[in-house]
């Protein structure tokens, strides 16, 4: 894509991303989201390591390095390299990469007190690096570090150091605001400044985010006619992050007009993978990826959805491959129930509508999770119908021990017939799926779990009732079901049961 108004992504999530606290993705970790980000989500750049780090760095971006020229992404891999002659280049050249970003002082400050050379001294350092690089057949990029504050104590330090870098063959100069700290008026400014002044040099911005700027001094730079910008998957990266790669790729294209090479409908899917490999969880709230931004919570959104669409906007679920929803609880209305059973195929009469809305109200006051997937059973339970009791837990004993396998005893229910089974696992619940299996038709497809969050009281006691909320993957969508008891194991049995009467209830709906 060569378009003027074309955008070029460098994501830096394995690179910057993991030097977030507590960030240190394993080998095929990283080789996993190196491919997930080259191939699936179709990033422009990908910055994969730092050299000399580790072994580890090693064989991962050899590995990495492998798998992309395979597929033809040689040239997008590029390395983090050190002011250090050969030694960076040598390393780079060995693990199979082919473009090496250089890591120099874009600050004075930097340049005097930290390397205790003269800005002299540290230019021939650098040029003397780029050409060990250029002779080994590296592409070279050139990082100015701290830029941002280097171009506002000392702007004639910067354009020195830029001009010593013509004629040393360089591909882009990447201008960080490593610290964070520059505003959208800033970013316009200075890089417009940088653009005019070397017009043959080819810019990259790199926003960190600790003001909560990143995204908007992203877009100035593309409005000062950068070109490249660097990001990463859910914002990783040093103290409060990186600009997010969802954000800018949506705002670009949707405020600006901007053409991108990203596949909007595999966001959510990387940004999980990251999510599970770095351990950071993401905020519900977060933009476009989190778990809760195209559902409406008030009961007037709904409301005004469903008679006019009138709370939507282009930024919609259905471009990343998700779906609204509308949440239940103390602020729902008559719409937001409307809306949840529509999905579920259910009609109420207007008694029993208000009847259930009346008991998501209170259980919203009571601060209960609700789900789509409880719908039904407040519903059995208002109306005391018994049409999604298809299996019903009539006794459960649990036994475990120290280095001992769980075992349990069941006497279950199932369309009214009592049936007797018994299981053994790594602990009580995995034994009760064990035992649960058995007494379960053949033509069951049970699904897979994906994920098991159990959770108490913020400050709650060792009494404390404990909530066991399980994501299942169906046939057709995954769900989540949800379990209370003050034995976290009874917890988890709780939402497994639910997620067999849902199953079991569609089966025979379907019969």
């Amino acid at each position: 894509m060569n378009s003027p108004n074309h955008v070029r992504l460098l994501d830096t999530t394995l690179r910057d991303g993991e030097q977030t606290r507590h960030v240190s993705f394993s080998t095929s970790e990283k080789v996993g989201i190196a491919e997930a980000l080259l191939g699936v989500l179709k990033v422009d750049r990908l910055e994969v390591a730092s050299a000399a780090v580790s072994a580890g760095e090693r064989e991962a971006v050899t590995r990495i390095t492998e798998w992309a020229a395979a597929k033809g992404y040689a040239d997008r891999v590029e390395v983090l390299g050190f002011v250090d002659d050969e030694r960076s280049a040598d390393w780079i050249v060995e693990s199979g990469a082919r473009v090496m970003n250089l890591l120099t002082k874009g600050s004075e400050r930097h340049c005097r007190t930290q390397l205790r050379k003269s800005p002299e001294e540290h230019l021939a350092d650098v040029q003397r690096t780029i050409g060990c690089a250029r002779d080994r057949g590296l592409v070279v990029n050139v990082y100015l570090e701290d830029w941002s504050n280097g171009y506002r104590d000392s702007r004639d330090y910067v354009y020195d150091f830029v001009e010593g870098l013509g004629g040393t063959g360089i591909t882009h100069v990447m201008l960080p605001d490593t610290l964070g700290v520059m505003t959208p008026e800033e970013v316009g400014a200075g890089l417009s400044d940088m653009i005019a002044r070397f017009p043959d040099v080819t810019f990259d911005f790199h926003p960190h985010n600790d003001y909560g700027l990143a995204t908007a001094n992203a877009m100035a730079a593309v409005r000062a006619g950068v070109r490249d910008i660097h990001c990463t998957i859910n914002c990783l990266g040093e103290r409060a992050g990186n600009v997010s790669l969802a954000e800018v790729a949506v705002v670009l294209r949707d405020k600006m007009g901007m053409a991108l090479t990203i596949d909007e409908r595999k966001l959510v899917t990387v940004s999980r993978m990251v999510e599970n490999f770095s351990g950071k969880r993401l905020g519900d709230n977060a933009p476009v990826v989190g778990a809760d931004v195209f559902t409406q919570t008030s009961g007037i959104h709904a409301d005004g959805d469903q008679k006019g669409d009138l709370y939507q906007t282009p930024l919609s679920p259905e471009r990343f491959g998700r779906t609204r929803s509308y949440a239940l609880g103390k602020m729902s209305g008559k719409a937001s129930l409307k809306k949840n059973l529509e999905e579920l195929g259910i009609h109420l009469s207007a008694e029993d509508h208000a009847h259930v809305l009346a008991r998501i109200v209170k259980l919203g006051d009571q601060k209960a999770t609700i789900t789509a997937e409880d719908l039904p059973f407040i519903i059995a339970d208002v109306l005391e119908s018994k049409d999604y009791q298809h299996v019903e837990l009539v006794s459960c004993s649990v036994n475990s021990g120290l280095d001992l396998e769980s075992t349990v005893s069941i006497r279950i229910a199932l369309d009214g017939e009592v049936q007797r089974a018994a299981g053994s696992g790594n602990g009580g619940f995995d034994a009760f799926i064990d035992a649960v299996h058995k007494v379960l038709p053949d033509s069951f497809v049970f699904p897979e779990l994906l994920d098991y969050e159990l959770r108490i009281p913020q400050g709650g006691s060792t009494s404390a009732l404990t909530e066991v909320l399980i994501t299942w993957q169906g046939p057709e969508r995954t769900f989540r079901t949800r379990g209370v008891h003050a034995n976290q194991v009874f917890a988890g049995i709780n939402a497994t049961l639910r997620m067999l009467n849902i199953l079991l209830h569609q089966e025979s709906a379907e019969a």
